[in-house]
């Protein structure tokens, strides 16, 4: 049994902290809003986020940072990926170099243009930081639905830790040493899955997401692997796995705002319609950065930063899409 903490209490954190549970071991779960601690250890159900899924009394709910980190063998960062460094900020002091942080959250930090991890690492460099990763929604990992993931980290006996920690029979974790090949994977899907929601906004076939999705995976491993990533990672779960589920379901987010988007909605009024974080419109421009900074060609990424910043005709975007100077796949 771990002693594991799992900060974050929206539908993935509290999925994750459920299915620890569910695992024997021995669970808090920390949300830095008051309200909604009060409402999950009243209601042990995250009625807005997940609703029917119990949370059992044995889940300790606190939205005290320093019980919550303290002495305990993992810490979950849970957290949206634009809180993750001021989440580390925050339970830095409390932390020791022995402590194992595993970072579920998917997206890159705008400013710096880091990985996740990276902005971790940064915050606590003497800490051990596991990426877990894959196609995953909350809603289903939640309810048992059988899932596979994948837990990243360049030291590999923390990574077969996070392993054992978090694998069940419903739950399956392989693991990797290609840290940046996950997080970039993990990170610039949700920015294709904006695209493809938008295809299907606009009413495009099946035919027009299968070629996002193609091209979409195409230009994250060719950024990925100019940042020094595997090639193969991104023909795995982290890669074209994740990058299916979050293009095809209901449960993504991200395909949920560019439905909205394709239909004519504005940027923020599909935000306000999701209700919930849209990590892909985060992420959106560190990617264009960074594609920029290693010289690699995104039009797909581009595209979609010009329909979400700079108020571009969807129609328009496509088409510039599909007159683009003729290319050659393979030869």
């Amino acid at each position: 049994m771990a002693n594991v903490s799992v900060l974050g209490a929206g539908s993935w954190g509290t999925a994750l902290a459920v299915l620890l549970n569910g695992n024997g071991h021995d669970v808090t779960l920390w949300s830095i809003m008051e309200d909604e601690v009060n409402m999950l250890n009243s209601k042990r159900e995250h009625i807005n986020k997940l609703p029917g899924i119990h949370i059992s009394k044995d889940i300790f709910i606190t939205s005290d940072i320093e019980n919550a980190v303290k002495d305990k063998e993992v810490i979950v960062m849970a957290v949206p990926s634009k809180f993750v460094r001021s989440t580390a900020k925050l339970i830095k002091q409390y932390v020791d170099k022995d402590q194992i942080i595993v970072n579920v959250a998917k997206g890159l930090e705008d400013e710096t243009l880091f990985t996740l991890a990276h902005v971790i690492n940064d915050e606590m460099p003497d800490n051990h930081v596991v990426v877990l990763s894959g196609p995953s929604h909350a809603e289903e990992v939640s309810r048992n639905i059988p899932t596979t993931c994948v837990a990243g980290s360049i030291y590999h006996e923390t990574a077969k830790r996070v392993q054992d920690i978090f694998m069940n029979s419903n739950f399956r974790v392989y693991t990797s040493c290609d840290v940046i090949g996950i997080e970039m994977g993990g990170a610039l899907k949700n920015v294709i899955a904006l695209a493809a929601g938008i295809s299907d906004g606009i009413g495009f076939g099946d035919n027009t997401k299968a070629a996002l999705m193609t091209r979409g995976i195409t230009e994250i491993s060719r950024l990925g692997v100019a940042m020094g990533a595997e090639e193969q990672t991104f023909s795995g779960l982290s890669g074209i796995g994740d990058l299916i589920v979050t293009c095809t379901s209901m449960h993504s987010r991200n395909r949920r705002a560019g439905i909205l988007i394709g239909k004519g909605y504005n940027l923020q009024e599909a935000l306000d319609e999701v209700k919930m974080v849209v990590e892909g419109v985060y992420t959106a421009k560190a990617a264009l950065a960074l594609s920029e900074k290693y010289n690699v060609e995104m039009p797909i990424i581009k595209q979609v930063n010009e329909v979400l910043f700079g108020d571009k005709d969807t129609q328009k975007a496509v088409e510039e899409l599909m007159i683009r100077d003729k290319k050659i796949e393979y030869c």
